[in-house]
């Protein structure tokens, strides 16, 4: 299985196919609007001003499995990103990423990169590193902020 036979919704409910981003750099995170690392939006944003998206995308999948820290609607979870904090990177309808109802993409996501927990998500905002060719290459914690990531990201687009 190829990250680029997968298909997800848009928070907008449009199927979107991860083959569109082939070629690109990507970090796929599991986010919530009412989490601790909620702010980590803000980082995010920063990290994909400056360097998405010719050859690096953020996808933002929002999960309610951790406490029910994403209680809202597409459109609520959409505004909310959006207002507070400016928001402009892909993000993607509301899945669970643990379990038998995983949504595909997070069960590949795992199978290549094991965490503490072995297969499970641990938390809100983990984040995977996916090269250009769509290999899983990286994982990490929730309480790695996105700015510390930027080094890698670059090293991965200069390979390109």
């Amino acid at each position: 299985m190829s990250i680029y036979s997968i298909t997800a919704k848009t928070i907008d409910g449009d199927d979107q196919s991860l083959k569109d981003y082939e070629g690109k750099v990507l970090l796929i995170v599991n986010t919530a609007s009412k989490c601790g690392f909620t702010p980590q939006y803000k980082e995010l944003q920063a990290l994909y001003e400056k360097l998405g998206n010719q050859k690096f995308e953020i996808l933002g999948f929002p999960s309610n499995q951790f406490a029910n820290q994403e209680p809202g609607k597409s459109e609520d979870i959409k505004s909310f990103c959006e207002i507070n904090y400016g928001v402009t990177f892909p993000l993607f309808e509301k899945i669970e990423v643990n379990g038998t109802n995983a949504h595909p993409l997070f069960k590949h996501l795992v199978a290549q990169k094991k965490g503490i927990m072995g297969d499970a998500i641990k938390w809100n905002f983990t984040k995977f590193l996916v090269d250009s060719k769509g290999n899983v290459v990286d994982r990490f914690a929730p309480t790695t902020n996105p700015s510390k990531l930027e080094e890698r990201i670059v090293e991965l687009i200069g390979k390109q």
